[in-house]
């Protein structure tokens, strides 16, 4: 086996347990913002997976630790915090109903093409830059309006700023989703189906 297909199928990378760290997390931030409503501490749970989120990437590069699991691993963690910070706010009633839609109801966009994606032998896109721009508005956003939840000007400056990062973030998000569709549409255009016995020996 090659050092390069040995880097790939890796496992217990510093990266990756970064990224299992950052997972955790999810379910932490969920109890914190809707059992005890401890948002201060449910905002340094926001800013710890938002600075991870940079170092696990930077690591990787850094110690050459780069791994399939890895490419998997940080997109679901970015996706799963979104997911888990939607619920929380909308159900604390910080964001609207259609704030808390439009960011799940992309990613079922995208999953919806996975299946046609491995027709042509592919599991999933690279990630865009335009997707961790994105990722990056919203983790800045999110952190802002639980912030915002109060009286004093902190509040509302954290509002007004949480939501313009809020917009851009949900613009991008799908904008960066209909970037992805229209990859997916060129793969199938220039790709050729991959049949059984390319699975099989390819």
């Amino acid at each position: 086996m090659s050092e390069e297909a040995t880097e790939a199928t890796r496992v217990w990378t510093v990266p990756n347990i970064i990224s299992v760290v950052r997972l955790a997390g999810v379910p932490l931030f969920l109890w914190l913002v809707l059992g005890p409503e401890l948002d201060a501490i449910a905002l340094v749970v926001l800013m710890v997976a938002g600075f991870t989120d940079y170092l696990d990437g930077w690591l990787a590069r850094r110690l050459d630790q780069y791994s399939k699991l890895g490419e998997i691993l940080d997109p679901v963690a970015d996706r799963l915090y979104i997911l888990a910070v939607v619920v929380g706010l909308y159900l604390r009633d910080i964001i609207p109903w259609w704030v808390a839609l439009a960011l799940p109801l992309r990613d079922l966009f995208l999953w919806g093409l996975v299946p046609i994606l491995r027709t042509r032998g592919f599991s999933a896109l690279p990630v865009h830059f335009l997707g961790k721009a994105a990722t990056f508005n919203l983790l800045y956003a999110f952190p802002l309006l639980l912030l915002g939840e109060g009286d004093g000007i902190v509040a509302t400056l954290a509002r007004t700023f949480g939501w313009a990062f809020a917009w851009w973030g949900i613009g991008l998000y799908w904008w960066a989703g209909v970037l992805y569709a229209w990859q997916v549409r060129t793969l199938l255009r220039d790709t050729p189906r991959r049949t059984s016995a390319t699975t099989d020996h390819g």
